[in-house]
Parts: structure tokens; sequence; C-alpha cells
């Protein structure tokens, strides 16, 4: 029995049943919980804010490159 990081609510969890890396929902709160150690059972939160990042990273980086070709095509008009 282990319980969740996030709300403590108990999760029943047989060590024979998770493998580590495994991704698990807690019941009680639904927050994505990762095992990180089966041995005993060990969960972390899976952070959102990661995604988020990810996501914010990949608009910055499109950003930048349709600002790229705005400059290239403005350089272009000018001549």
């Amino acid at each position: 029995m282990t319980k969740c990081p996030e709300c403590d609510t108990e999760i029943d969890l047989d060590e024979d049943e998770v493998e580590e890396g495994e991704i698990v929902s807690c019941p009680e709160c639904d927050v994505e919980l990762e095992v990180t150690q089966i041995h005993p059972v060990h969960l972390i939160v899976i952070s959102e804010d990661e995604d988020e990042e990810e996501e914010e990273a990949d608009e910055e980086s499109s950003l930048d490159e349709k600002g790229e070709k705005d400059e290239k095509d403005e350089e272009e008009e000018v001549e």
C-alpha cells in the first residue's frame, strides 16, 4: 500500500503488478503518478508544468522562425 503524494489517498499497488516508469492515476484526485521505485512502491507526481513549458518553448521556436522569415521578406521588398 502506498499513498498519493498529492492528496495522501492510499493506493493499492502490488510490487509485482507495476513496473518502474509506469504511469498510474490516483483514483481520488486523478493526478498522474510515475512509479519511480517498486521495492517498496514509490510514486511521484508528473508535473503538468513541464508539459506546459515544452509547449511554450515550441511556440517560441515557431514565432522565431516566422520572425526570421518576415525579416527576410522585408529585406527582399526593400531591394
